[in-house]
């Protein structure tokens, strides 16, 4: 994985801005990942999963840079995360997304049946904390 592709992009993400080189590689080393090369080894899209590998699953920075997209590596991406291994037979995949729900919505996803009964901790400027 190509770590300064990684960070320039998820930095400056709506989902992670400023988020501290340190703590994106700490989030990596801590999950599965799933990077998209070309075929001479430029890095051009990423995908990290949050996983028990029994029963949950959290999609996370999942991303295509902008020159490589309209090329279909982002639903490739997707569908090679479905079908890996550790995904078979979990009981739920979430994922938070801001303006790809069309994507997902074609692997199956759906908004939340029940929002009620999610919740969540939110530090809003956490990684500012960190500068």
């Amino acid at each position: 994985m190509d770590l300064s592709v990684i960070h320039d992009f998820i930095s400056g993400s709506y989902w992670a801005r400023n988020i501290p080189r340190d703590l994106l590689v700490s989030s990596i080393e801590n999950s599965l990942c799933v990077g998209v090369l070309t075929t001479g080894d430029e890095q051009v899209g990423f995908a990290r999963l949050i996983t028990d590998k029994a029963t949950f699953a959290y999609m996370a920075d999942l991303f295509i840079l902008e020159d490589h997209r309209g090329k279909g590596l982002g639903k490739w991406l997707v569908k090679y995360i479905l079908e890996l291994p550790e995904m078979q037979g979990l009981r739920r995949i979430l994922l938070v997304t801001e303006d790809a729900h069309g994507l997902y919505r074609r692997f199956g996803f759906e908004n939340i049946a029940n929002p009620k009964i999610f919740m969540e901790l939110r530090s809003t400027d956490i990684y500012m904390q960190h500068e």
